[in-house]
């Protein structure tokens, strides 16, 4: 079946903002056994299972992807540079950048991106497709080529401008679809202070509203709730392939709801039930003493877009004090719930 012929209406209305004619050509790459698994990983990193968020709304690492790669194909019309960001996270394990957190790759989160190659490698229906379309995996299994695709912080990629307009829109609901389509209309090819293609807006008025969501969305990312979850998530996962009840082969190759059964009929089952129900964590300047707390820095996601020629925060002093405040978010206190391992 095509994957396309399953997604809920909210999903498909929202890909037909980023391209309202979808490309049929990449169903195919769509509908491989390695992209396919990506439908049962969230974007939110596990933090979904939590009554600590309010989310509810399962956009898979899958829809991200698909949604990508149609931001790309609709400002480039290249199928390589699409592609790209198609396959930009077919390396992402169940649970997403809570591997990363289980890596000890708190800060950029990419650790799991060197198996990228490899995937696509191994694949035989990916290969048979590059084949057909006179494609190199060396053109398609790094989007940090393309800088439509991808691009360093605070630069606006479509990566970046993706996970942000959806989570704006289905996951935390900071935006109705109307605003989307607002933002989405004002987005432009320009070129950045070293003659580099990136996304950009055409309006100060639209660039400010945006910013103003993703500093709100940067701040979610690195809270003390979800650096929090993230990182119990992690050591629970450690813990269980530590006693070789989950490989890390698994995390790769498992639908997440496979994983929370394992945990739930494990040792560890009393923990992660405390932390799906609970309602908010308590944080202390201290080390709390006899439970399990959390306390790390985590990678900082924001965004200074350019509109025209310059840097929203050179031109509006408002959208530049955003950015400062969501920049200063305090990381330094001990984050926990009443558990122990």
């Amino acid at each position: 079946m095509n994957y396309l012929d399953k997604v809920n209406k909210t999903t498909l209305d929202y890909f037909k903002i980023l391209e309202p004619e979808f490309p049929e050509w990449l169903l195919d790459y769509i509908n491989t056994p390695e992209m396919l698994k990506q439908q049962y990983i969230s974007i939110t990193c596990g933090t979904i299972y939590s009554d600590l968020f309010e989310s509810d709304y399962f956009f898979s690492s899958l829809d991200h992807g698909i949604a990508v790669a149609l931001i790309v194909w609709h400002f480039t019309h290249d199928r390589k540079q699409t592609l790209s960001g198609l396959f930009h996270d077919i390396a992402t394990p169940v649970f997403k950048h809570c591997i990363d957190f289980l890596n000890g790759d708190y800060v950029t989160q990419e650790s799991t991106e060197e198996l990228t190659t490899k995937i696509i490698t191994d694949s035989k229906e990916i290969m048979a497709l590059l084949k057909r379309d006179n494609i190199k995996v060396s053109e398609v299994d790094d989007y940090h080529i393309y800088p439509i695709a991808d691009n360093d912080t605070p630069k606006l990629s479509s990566d970046r401008l993706e996970y942000s307009l959806s989570n704006a829109l289905m996951t935390y609901r900071l935006l109705e679809k109307e605003d989307i389509q607002e933002i989405y209309n004002d987005i432009t090819v320009l070129k950045d202070e070293n003659g580099v293609q990136e996304l950009g807006f055409k309006t100060k008025e639209i660039a400010s509203k945006f910013v103003k969501t993703t500093s709100r969305l940067s701040v979610i990312y690195r809270e003390d709730r979800t650096r929090y979850s993230m990182k119990l998530i992690a050591d629970i996962v450690k813990k269980l392939n530590e006693e070789k009840v989950i490989t890390k082969q698994n995390l790769y190759e498992m639908k997440e709801q496979d994983v929370i059964d394992i945990i739930k009929n494990s040792k560890y089952s009393n923990i992660y039930n405390i932390w799906e129900k609970a309602k908010e964590v308590k944080t202390s300047k201290e080390k709390p003493d006899g439970v399990y707390s959390v306390k790390l820095d985590t990678k900082v996601r924001y965004i200074n877009p350019l509109v025209q020629e310059n840097r929203i925060s050179n031109i509006c002093k408002t959208t530049n004090q955003m950015i400062k405040d969501n920049l200063s978010y305090d990381m330094s206190n001990y984050v926990y719930l009443d558990l122990k391992f």
